[in-house]
């Protein structure tokens, strides 16, 4: 596939990547995968499903499932293990 270049395609995406905290490529190649799955041809079309991920993304990040939420949770220390090291 092809890189699209569309300037709105490429708003779409940005905003893909700032919700999920992710780079804008890693947030293409999702939206690029997803465009394949559907087989979609025109730019409307592949903009349109940027969106539908977009708010998919939003809800997702509402309902506290964004990729930095759950790695901040994953790397928060129990009280009495603060001071824990192992050794190699």
């Amino acid at each position: 596939m092809y890189p699209v270049n569309d300037r709105q395609y490429l708003a779409i995406c940005s905003k893909i990547a700032s919700v999920l905290s992710i780079s804008l490529s890693s947030a293409k190649k999702r939206v690029e995968i997803e465009i394949a799955k559907k087989g979609s041809q025109t730019m409307e079309e592949k903009r349109e499903i940027a969106k539908d991920i977009l708010k998919l993304c939003e809800k997702d990040n509402g309902n506290k499932f964004s990729s930095s939420k759950i790695l901040d949770k994953l790397m928060s220390t129990l009280e009495n293990e603060e001071n824990f090291m192992t050794e190699d």
